[in-house]
């Protein structure tokens, strides 16, 4: 059975930075095949810079339009069910599907709308992103212009208009899987400090805090994260529940500085060793590492003593999967992992921990 193409829902209040961060991901998408999905919102149509991303500028309503990298946008004013069937039947298909929803629509139905049949046994959700605001949430509002996103509310029918924004936010923190703290370079270190960790406490166990400038990423820190979050809708409750449709729009950052950040903000490198001769006992020590750190992401090879085939590692915050994938034949017998996460690694601290 063909794998499940991985979907990562993205959401946000209007401002925080979604659209950057998308913008972002596409222009630095390592080859990867990615599929957006953008929620039509009224009359304001697509935003154009996102398309230049993807070295096209036109993209027109109700249209799925083959870029010239590989990236796929689609607007979807219609629905949501159709759109991933047109998307799961093109050639070659996607090899990731990323959808923008509007902050005020909230993203549990959407996840749920995974579990529908003939999608489920296709797609699964990669995992929530929720971007917020760090200024505006540690000034004590949620988005930094409230009049805007009320008056975005106001143009939709189909959004509920009666809960106070603090409990959508509480809804969008609740359904992630990682929180982006955007607009960071604007916090001072003991405010970034308070918020992610206040951020933390508010979100599930498990659930990554990160920083950002401008939405830039590291396409390997946001993609991949392999949570299948249709599968566990229980523990991301909504606050409240009410009707409405998720074909609305957020494309209007406030934030339009260019982004020549890179990522300053990260940090990667190698961490070599021999073999090791108790694979479940190796897995227990790359746990408690990425614990004992704060590690985002550690993936790679080990080679296992008394085994022909290489194991693959991966792990996202401290899940880790491993499984044993193709032999190593000419190639030299060690276990070489890839250490990425916040910049600041006590790179030697870590490196001795992982090869102990």
């Amino acid at each position: 059975m063909a794998a499940k193409i991985p979907a990562t829902v993205v959401t946000g209040f209007l401002g925080a930075g979604k659209t950057t961060l998308i913008r972002h991901m596409l222009q630095n998408a390592q080859g990867k095949r990615i599929a957006l999905i953008i929620n039509e919102f009224g009359d304001l149509g697509v935003d154009g810079d996102i398309l230049k991303g993807c070295g096209e500028e036109t993209c027109t309503e109700d249209d799925i339009v083959e870029l010239s990298n590989g990236c796929i946008c689609c607007t979807v004013a219609d629905d949501f069910i159709p759109t991933m069937e047109q998307l799961l039947a093109r050639d070659p298909k996607p090899d990731h599907i990323v959808i923008e929803t509007s902050g005020l629509a909230l993203p549990q139905p959407l996840v749920r709308a995974f579990n529908w049949p003939g999608i489920s046994t296709r797609v699964t959700v990669d995992g929530v992103i929720t971007v917020v605001d760090g200024r505006a949430v540690t000034d004590g509002q949620f988005a930094h212009n409230i009049a805007a996103v009320d008056a975005q509310r106001a143009q939709d029918e189909n959004l509920d208009h009666e809960t106070p924004l603090s409990e959508l936010f509480e809804d969008q923190i609740a359904c992630a899987d990682m929180i982006v703290v955007n607009k960071a370079d604007l916090l001072s270190d003991d405010e970034a400090t308070a918020l992610t960790t206040k951020l933390k406490t508010d979100a599930r166990a498990g659930v990554q805090v990160v920083k950002a400038a401008m939405g830039a990423l590291p396409v390997d820190v946001l993609l991949g994260q392999g949570v299948g979050s249709e599968s566990d809708l229980e523990a991301r409750h909504e606050i409240h529940h009410h009707h409405h449709h998720d074909d609305d729009d957020d494309h209007h950052d406030d934030h339009h500085h260019e982004h020549e950040h890179g990522h300053d903000e990260f940090e990667s490198f190698i961490v070599t060793r021999g073999e090791i001769t108790d694979a479940a006992a190796f897995v227990s020590q790359v746990t408690d590492t990425i614990r004992a750190h704060n590690i985002l992401r550690l993936k790679g090879f080990v080679a296992v003593a008394g085994k022909p085939m290489r194991q693959t590692l991966q792990a996202v915050g401290p899940r880790v999967d491993t499984y044993f994938d193709q032999p190593f034949g000419d190639a030299p017998r060690e276990t070489r992992l890839v250490v990425i996460g916040e910049a600041g690694l006590d790179q030697a601290a870590i490196t001795k921990a992982l090869t102990a």
